[in-house]
């Protein structure tokens, strides 16, 4: 890291270096994750309640908007931390200022998901407090990419490049926002946003050379996201059990509720960190990109997980409109794509094709598959998560006996065939 002083306790932005020694998630990064904890759990709470009251298109269309602000917002300032941190109070007070947007998106996420029901009787998408902290983190962001543009000559391009796409992106949301636009154009509009949001990451990566960003302190960050994310798993199987003792007491069915609930956040857990991204990004940062982009259907995936054991707490309560198997498929179905997604990013990152993970994949898939069945036929919820718990375990298993072998020679391979990081 440059420690070239500017006067008034200022740090040169030059850029970090990607080969350090150690570098690890600082004390700033972990506070400004926090923030995260509370926007995670509004979106699952906020999807839970749609998807209990059988608003199931509202509910997974606002969820999903919510998980990318979300997601996206965090993953520019980890990149960024990752290439220009310098840790001096005026990089702390834009952090600052960006965990104060983070907190007004959140704020937002109710109205946005309720207004969402008004839009079929010609009401209006109510975005504009969500919208108003999403713009609020991405100023911020801006702000920190001008200070890379001016001290950093070596990524002026890059940075440049990351600001531009950026201040553009949010004219487009703050329009949106402000505008009497109908729903239908507002609705078409997002995904056009998004692709340009998405673009400037791909287009600095290919054409301008990247930014110092360090593989290994990525690959943390987004391990520490993660567990963030799995928290609401954690928080779902309380509400759960919370429900069962509340209706029944302690039972067999409670004791059963929170094994599936631990159990399949655990599984999901084991299942993530079995992928060695940091080693594989350090010869093939070409990579990188994609690797980034998968996690934001990841997060969103594990955080539906959760929304989906608070669903089963309010199947138990009888609060919920959509039964023991709409309760079953809320969980089955984001574990589903989460497994589905950490497959396919292992295929990506080693380039490797291999018929013991296609096993493991498709036995995943017939177990969560077996779980709803059984949900329509009538059995308990808690033997059904008890089933979709032991999805994860298939892999957990498989990896722990064959697969950590083949995974060892699969990365060996991958490392050969990259060049090293100079």
């Amino acid at each position: 890291m440059s420690q070239i002083g500017l006067g008034f306790g200022l740090t040169s932005m030059s850029g970090r270096d990607p080969n350090e020694a150690d570098r690890s998630a600082t004390p700033l990064e972990l506070l400004y994750d926090l923030t995260f904890v509370v926007a995670f759990g509004l979106a699952a709470d906020q999807l839970a309640h749609m998807l209990a009251e059988a608003h199931v298109r509202e509910g997974i269309g606002g969820f999903c908007f919510a998980m990318f602000a979300i997601c996206w917002a965090w993953t520019n300032f980890s990149w960024f931390a990752s290439a220009f941190d310098t840790n001096d109070w005026l990089y702390r007070i834009m952090t600052m200022v960006q965990m104060i947007g983070v907190v007004i998106l959140a704020l937002g996420l109710p109205p946005m998901f309720h207004s969402l029901l008004s839009l079929e009787a010609g009401g209006s998408l109510d975005n504009r407090i969500m919208v108003a902290g999403y713009v609020i983190m991405r100023v911020a962001m801006v702000a920190q990419w001008l200070r890379a543009i001016s001290q950093a000559p070596k990524h002026r391009r890059a940075a440049l490049a990351h600001a531009s796409f950026i201040f553009v992106a949010q004219l487009g949301w703050v329009a949106l926002a402000l505008t009497d636009a109908p729903p239908a154009m507002v609705l078409a509009m997002f995904p056009v946003l998004i692709l340009l949001e998405l673009a400037g990451p791909v287009l600095v990566e290919k054409r301008h050379g990247g930014t110092p960003w360090h593989p290994h302190h990525l690959a943390e960050r987004y391990g520490l996201l993660t567990i963030i994310a799995l928290g609401e798993g954690v928080f779902g199987t309380v509400a759960s059990v919370s429900a069962l003792v509340e209706t029944e007491g302690w039972s067999t069915e409670a004791v059963v509720t929170i094994l599936a609930g631990v159990g399949l956040t655990f599984g999901l857990w084991w299942n993530y960190f079995i992928t060695p991204s940091a080693q594989v990004l350090a010869r093939h940062r070409r990579r990188a990109v994609i690797w980034a982009y998968s996690h934001i259907a990841t997060y969103a995936a594990i955080a539906a997980t959760g929304a989906g054991l608070h669903i089963v707490a309010y199947t138990i309560q009888g609060t919920s409109r959509i039964g023991t198997l709409g309760a079953v498929t809320a969980v089955a179905v984001p574990v589903l794509i989460f497994e589905i997604i950490l497959f396919a990013l292992y295929t990506f990152m080693m380039q490797e094709f291999d018929i013991f993970h296609i096993a493991l994949i498709v036995a995943t898939i017939l177990l969560i598959a077996t779980a709803v069945i059984l949900a329509a036929s009538g059995s308990s919820i808690g033997l059904c998560l008890i089933i979709v718990t032991f999805s994860p375990a298939i892999v957990v298993v498989g990896y722990e006996t064959i697969g950590r072998k083949h995974a060892a020679e699969a990365l060996a391979r991958t490392l050969a065939r990259g060049q090293a990081l100079q």
